[in-house]
């Protein structure tokens, strides 16, 4: 299935990865995270936190993780690392998504730190970093944000100037993860003025300056700091990439740091509501602990129903990619050229993915300090720090706001380059509004049938709304936010939803029904609600832009294409959560 292909195409429950399936290499690498995590960053969260009285606490730990392998894991062998593949990296986030701001230097390390030399740099780049880079030895930081160059990021004016065998760079850089220990800074610089570039900077480089460490709402072991570039020299061969084509690094590493950002909020997810759970079953009041409580369920219950949803959603993307890669390699590209082209085959769900996962976890963690109640409030318990940490990242790898747009403009190109064909389905299903509804099922007695039916017929309200403001605005449709907004809400929803139905669909095969029975009231739950959100979204969409006939037809349309059939939620949810309170943890 190619990119976006899912909004007109249905893939099959035997096409998917599920995380039931992983192998024994890949529960082992996860076994290792877990180990260390538990050992080694929880039992000294608050000294991490306190990063100016223990500035090298977490370069120390980077250097741990490392000689365990995990830094270097999506590095190929030759260059000192493990060579995984990606539903590998895709278990190690979701794990490390567990270390709060320690992870954040994790990532920003091994993702955007060492990805655009792995990706982008020479073979002689490749030879003196990526060996260190792997095991810890070196640390990486990237440089893009300037303060008046954010979403907007081609708009730097930090400038790189030749003068003779040395490129010589001014400016600064903000908001740079890493910096304050950082030995190799990824930054990018106008050359001639209008050429965005590329450079690899060293931490020892005469000129280059730090600032104070910012005083930060959340992620507070992650160091943080300003970066100044004050005629800064540097070799002609530190040069990244081509000049001009900076915009290829940034946004093409950005797709994979929007996929495994998914996956680590995920990760955070499952801990908070281990945390949670366990606190409720331990928190007794008038009589009893207070998971036996019908509205402390119905918490659990949705935290569990949203995470099961996104992590089904992130392992299918996960395999995506993961197949991707091994057709290009095929076709022979290198490992490396394989990875970059499958991400941005898969931009698309790649920005799905981040809004997700990061309000996923804004969700889960905000329940679970109102399970603590005043205590969540307390900075002696966990939530406390989970929930000022897990604000950032919905503004980290683009803000959500972005993404969303992102993922419908995205769509919205590959129709336009015919890669995918988008309004031949949106100018039927107008057609088909005109028809009298049909109500023979011609049910064949599969798994979710039913379920698959609302599914198709919820990508018709997507189709029916985004082909119609298309038609509306043409190239000018970019202009138009909140239509896309609303519009990327509802391509989110029934992305996500179809992910839980198909895993869960997948779990039966694999294993029987009896295996899969509280999987299946989670899907049947999580898309009841998506329909309803994606009824609601798809009708101010239209309202943005529709009037008269043409408005009545279509929200007709919408709300046909949105029903789903009478679902009793508050039994699923306590069924869900009963089994989370028995196990004192999340189960699924």
């Amino acid at each position: 299935m190619k990119g976006g292909e899912f909004l007109i195409k249905e893939q099959q429950a035997n096409e998917v990865f599920v995380p039931e399936e992983l192998n024994e290499e890949q529960l082992m690498f996860r076994s290792m995270a877990i180990d260390f995590i538990e050992a080694k960053i929880w039992p000294n969260i608050a000294k991490i936190d306190k990063q100016l009285e223990n500035p090298e606490m977490v370069p120390n730990l980077l250097e741990e993780i490392g000689q365990l392998g995990m830094l270097g894991a999506g590095v190929p062998e030759e260059y000192g690392g493990m060579g995984v593949d990606f539903n590998t990296e895709t278990v190690l986030s979701e794990e490390l998504g567990k270390a709060l701001s320690f992870g954040v230097a994790v990532a920003a390390h091994t993702g955007i730190g060492t990805l655009p030399i792995l990706y982008f740099g020479t073979q002689q780049q490749k030879d003196k970093y990526l060996p260190d880079l792997a095991t810890g030895k070196l640390k990486a930081s990237y440089c893009l944000t300037e303060p008046n160059s954010g979403s907007d990021a081609l708009a730097a004016k930090t400038k790189a100037v030749l003068d003779g065998e040395h490129w010589v760079l001014n400016g600064q850089k903000m908001w740079i993860t890493n910096a304050g220990f950082a030995d190799l800074y990824i930054v990018f610089a106008q050359v001639d003025g209008d050429k965005f570039t590329g450079f690899v900077v060293e931490r020892d480089t005469p000129g280059l300056k730090l600032g104070d460490e910012e005083v930060k709402l959340g992620i507070k072991g992650s160091s943080t700091r300003q970066v100044f570039f004050e005629d800064v020299r540097i070799p002609k061969d530190n040069l990244l990439g081509e000049i001009g084509k900076g915009h290829k690094i940034a946004f093409n590493v950005l797709n994979i740091g929007r996929f495994k950002l998914c996956a680590m909020v995920m990760g955070g997810c499952k801990k908070a509501i281990d945390i949670a759970t366990n606190y409720a079953n331990e928190r007794h009041q008038f009589g009893q602990a207070i998971s036996g409580f019908g509205a402390i369920k119905h918490k659990l219950a949705e935290m569990a129903i949203r995470t099961f949803a996104t992590d089904s959603a992130t392992y299918r993307v996960a395999d995506l990619i993961t197949d991707k890669i091994e057709e290009l390699k095929k076709e022979g590209l290198s490992k490396e050229e394989a990875k970059l082209k499958a991400a941005e085959e898969y931009s698309v769900e790649c920005a799905i993915l981040k809004v997700l996962g990061s309000e996923a976890l804004d969700f889960v963690i905000d329940e679970a300090v109102q399970i603590f109640g005043g205590t969540g409030y307390s900075e002696e318990y966990p939530v406390a720090r989970m929930y000022r940490d897990a604000r950032i990242n919905r503004i980290f790898e683009g803000t959500n706001e972005i993404n969303r747009m992102l993922a419908v403009g995205q769509l919205m190109k590959k129709a336009m380059k015919g890669e995918l064909d988008i309004m031949t389905p949106a100018m039927k299903i107008q057609e088909e509004l005109m028809e009298i509804p049909s109500f023979d099922d011609d049910d064949d007695g599969g798994p979710f049938f039913a379920e698959k039916k609302a599914i198709v017929n919820a990508k018709k309200a997507i189709l029916l709304a985004a082909g119609a403001a298309a038609q509306k605005y043409m190239m000018e449709l970019e202009k138009q936010q909140e239509i896309l907004m609303n519009l990327a809400d509802m391509v989110i929803d029934v992305f996500t939803a179809e992910s839980a139905i198909l895993r869960t669909e997948k779990m039966i095969n694999l294993h029987g029904e009896a295996s899969a029975e509280l999987q299946v009231l989670m899907s049947k739950t999580y898309l009841s609600d998506a329909l309803e959100r994606v009824h609601m979204s798809g009708k101010h969409a239209i309202c943005g832009f529709a009037e008269g006939d043409e408005l009545r037809m279509m929200l007709i349309g919408v709300r046909r294409f949105t029903k789903y059939e009478p679902f009793n939620t508050i039994a699923a949810r306590q069924a869900v959560a009963d089994k989370m309170i028995e196990a004192n943890k999340y189960p699924y």
